[in-house]
Order: C-alpha cells, then sequence, then structure tokens
C-alpha cells in the first residue's frame, strides 16, 4: 500500500535514467511540466496497451490532496508500491493524465 512517497519514488526513476528533475514539485499531481520538460508527450490514456517507461498522474481529490503518479516498468504498475491495477484510487471521476516519452 501507499507510503505517500509515490512523487519521491518517480523522482528518483527519472533522475536515475537521467532527466533533470532540478526543479520538480512536490504533489505528485503537479508533475505534467517536468515529464514535458524531460521529453514526456501527453497523450491519450493507454491503460490496456502501456509502454514500459509510461507515466500517468492522478489530479488531487478531496481525500488525496497531492495527486497521484505512478511509472510503467514492463512488470506493472510502480509508484512507492507495486500496484494491482491503475486504478487505485476509489473515488468516482478520477482525472488521468498520461505520458509517454517522444521517441
Amino acid at each position: 500500500h501507499s507510503k505517500e512517497k509515490c512523487a519521491k519514488n518517480i523522482r528518483i526513476a527519472l533522475q536515475a535514467a537521467g532527466a533533470d528533475v532540478s526543479k520538480h514539485p512536490v504533489a505528485a499531481s503537479d508533475w505534467g511540466q517536468t515529464l514535458e520538460k524531460n521529453g514526456y508527450k501527453k497523450i491519450k490514456p493507454a491503460f490496456n496497451r502501456p509502454q514500459e517507461g509510461d507515466i500517468y498522474i492522478i489530479e488531487r481529490t478531496s481525500g488525496h490532496t497531492y495527486g497521484h503518479i505512478a511509472g510503467y516498468t514492463g512488470n506493472g504498475w510502480f509508484s512507492d508500491f507495486r500496484q494491482k491495477t491503475y486504478a487505485v484510487y476509489k473515488e468516482k471521476d478520477v482525472k488521468y493524465s498520461y505520458y509517454r516519452l517522444d521517441s
């Protein structure tokens, strides 16, 4: 289960891959610009056919002040834990932003 460190873990993974995360946001829901600055492109969600390196962001909800961010490794979705699915929030009307490294 989440330890509320999803953005930190994604930052560490991106940094290890050579991304510039020097001015990263704290909240997971605010990571879109940082991803785009590092060559990611916002695309239509592709949860049914994710590619290694894909990242999604869940916007803030009333129950989750900072939102959520997770990356696809080829072996599932990871954040600060191995997720069984991308749908980790139970609220209705959860808004997702989906990013893929532009090659």
